[in-house]
């Protein structure tokens, strides 16, 4: 139903007024959604620390986007600035700090709670740009991280005192957000100053390197794992780093970014469906209120952005 509503929505939605093209783009969004929203799960299934499935998933992303970011720079030598690499190398850096710190709250806890915390991005992205770029806000912004934190107390209530590994992953996640809302703010600077596919690749990199430092620091051990983490390393590079993100990255050139962002905002919820039905993840009645409110104050907080 979804996407029946959406492909017959007006097209002054549209960045390229062909429906054909719409109608490729939403699906390539909702793939896109899917796929990334699976991510969390192939962390938890991993018989390996989330920082060891993290650092194969941007390193195996990088060697991909490695000879089409070659034909870029061949094709157009005048996108590659200095200011584009040097935001790329940041956005890299802070994405990297990201992941290793939402992996572990996974593997701490489960696959849902840390990714609904690690979604309040936008509300960190959006104090950020009011704080630090001087970007005015208005009182729906402030509504909605008014609810998402309502969202946060019912989503804890039950576990706080608990030893359950919940609050520890819901930190994890929340910390995450942080980092992922600066690469946010980063990224829109960025892709002003080199193209999507080298900002892409010179991110997945730097992040590549960032999860390699973190695995050393903390004597994790780059080889010796089961087969069948081998192959999730590997899907977790190709299928979700590349094709996950290329998908996101392709409808993102033909959708407007106020319907882009609610339909991201739904990589939670399928995150928890994927998870119940592979790994029997269940959560209490106050864990899943909490968590569509919090949505609920995120999807305030992006409309009202998007729409000032």
């Amino acid at each position: 139903m979804l996407l029946l509503y959406l492909i017959h929505l007006p097209d002054k939605i549209l960045n390229l007024e062909n429906s054909n093209e719409y109608k490729r783009a939403i699906i390539a969004l909702i793939s896109g959604a899917i796929i990334i929203g699976s991510s969390p799960v192939l962390i938890k299934a991993a018989s390996a620390p989330g920082i060891v499935t993290s650092f194969y998933r941007m390193s195996i992303g990088a060697i991909i986007l490695f000879v089409p970011f070659l034909i870029v720079v061949k094709k157009r030598k005048s996108e590659i600035s200095r200011d584009g690499v040097m935001l790329s190398i940041l956005g890299g850096i802070c994405f990297g700090i990201d992941m290793s710190v939402w992996s572990t709250g996974i593997v701490a806890s489960n696959a849902t709670i840390p990714t609904i915390s690690a979604n309040m991005a936008p509300v960190w992205a959006g104090l950020g740009a009011w704080l630090f770029l001087k970007e005015k806000v208005h009182k729906g912004f402030w509504i909605g991280i008014f609810i998402a934190f309502i969202g946060v107390s019912i989503m804890l209530l039950k576990d706080f005192g608990i030893s359950n590994g919940v609050v520890k992953g819901f930190v994890h996640g929340l910390i995450a957000g942080v980092f992922y809302g600066i690469y946010y703010l980063i990224t829109q600077q960025g892709r002003k100053r080199i193209s999507t596919i080298g900002f892409l690749f010179i991110s997945s990199l730097t992040s590549s390197v960032v999860l390699f430092i973190v695995m050393i620091i903390f004597n994790y051990s780059f080889f010796g794992y089961d087969s069948n983490t081998y192959y999730l390393f590997i899907i977790y590079g190709v299928v979700v780093q590349v094709v996950g993100w290329w998908l996101i990255n392709y409808s993102q050139g033909y959708l407007r970014a106020i319907v882009v962002s609610p339909i991201l905002l739904g990589q939670p919820v399928v995150t928890a469906l994927i998870a119940y039905l592979i790994l029997k993840e269940e959560h209490s009645l106050l864990n899943i209120v909490g968590g569509v409110v919090v949505l609920l104050g995120i999807y305030i907080v992006n409309m009202t952005r998007l729409r000032k």
